[in-house]
């Protein structure tokens, strides 16, 4: 009997609703939030209140695209975190709502597990899956991981971030070089025209698998103070090699410490997942490790990178075989826990 599946993302500024039969993804609708780029950064308040009026369309679009009834559904997943709490409180009150009158299990998601088991949809353009046992660098606005992942439910951090995160230090470091929110994928875009070894930044010095992406931010912001004080219009006439020099040493300090988990597990199947994912700096990264160390690398679907429901809507399925469901008392949590 085919299993269908509700699936709600509201973590963050993206609204997302995605239907799923048994491992296929029928829908999968976002709606985004324009709003948070007058800002320069995401509002928790705006973000809470824009998710509230998106989430009923973006749920009767996903039904509409997939052509099946609600009453269709065999569970409704959800992401309980980390996350915006106010966004978060979003989904979850749907979801349970949901649940409870359709009277269907609840599933509850952490959204940093379903980054990784995207790469379990099924696919025909992706058809091949990592195999167990697997590292996962895990890159995103808001957390920078590698991740040792065993099966679908048993998931260990073996390095993290000790302070700002990748996606972090590209969106920081776009708005020290004015560049609007959200600055990522900018840098992105402006490092394909440049020379990735124009400037050099230094990199941290920091035992072991974590990371920190703070003091990049700070050079980058010293660097670029004593170049204005000689040329107002450096950042303009060195915008391509800026970007592409930061880009540069951001991919270097996450390939460096994945190389080290690799070598230290003995694991060549090595995944990358989060919004981070999308960048094509990380992604040539990981081919090029291929040819070089023979790694088998996984490197998830451009719409499976950033925030998306089909993610949870996957990890949802799989919590849905374990017979492993929420109850209406759980609530939503902003730190990472596994």
């Amino acid at each position: 009997m085919d299993t269908y599946i509700l699936a709600i993302e509201s973590s963050c500024d993206d609204t997302s609703a995605a239907v799923l039969k048994n491992t296929k993804i029928l829908a999968n609708v976002i709606a985004n939030q324009d709003v948070h780029k007058f800002y320069g950064g995401v509002v928790p308040e705006l973000a809470s209140r824009a998710h509230q009026q998106n989430i009923i369309p973006v749920i009767h679009r996903a039904l509409d695209i997939a052509k099946i009834n609600k009453n269709q559904l065999n569970a409704v997943a959800f992401t309980n975190g980390p996350g915006l709490l106010g966004s978060l409180l979003v989904g979850a009150s749907f979801a349970k709502s949901f649940s409870m009158a359709l009277n269907i299990p609840l599933i509850e998601v952490n959204h940093m597990h379903a980054h990784i088991l995207a790469h379990f949809i099924d696919d025909p353009q992706q058809p091949k899956k990592p195999e167990f046992p697997f590292l996962c660098l895990t890159v995103s606005g808001g957390h920078t991981q590698i991740m040792l992942i065993n099966d679908y439910f048993d998931m260990k951090v073996i390095g993290q971030t000790i302070d700002d995160a990748a996606g972090e230090a590209f969106d920081k470091t776009a708005k020290i070089m004015g560049l609007p929110y959200p600055g990522g994928p900018l840098i992105d875009k402006w490092a394909k025209e440049g020379n990735p070894h124009a400037i050099k930044f230094p990199h941290p010095n920091i035992p072991g698998l974590d990371f920190s992406f703070s003091g990049l931010k700070t050079s980058v912001l010293y660097f670029l103070r004593d170049q204005l004080k000689n040329n107002p219009d450096y950042i303009e006439q060195n915008k391509a090699d800026l970007c592409a020099s930061v880009q540069h040493t951001i991919i270097e300090i996450l390939m460096k410490k994945l190389r080290k988990a690799a070598k230290e597990t003995g694991i060549n199947h090595v995944a990358i997942a989060g919004g981070v994912s999308a960048n094509s700096g990380l992604r040539n990264a990981m081919v090029q490790e291929k040819e070089k160390s023979g790694w088998d690398v996984y490197i998830p679907k451009f719409e499976y990178s950033t925030d998306n429901a089909a993610m949870i809507a996957i990890t949802g399925y799989f919590k849905y075989l374990n017979k492993d469901f929420a109850n209406q008392q759980l609530t939503p949590f902003t730190r990472y826990s596994e």
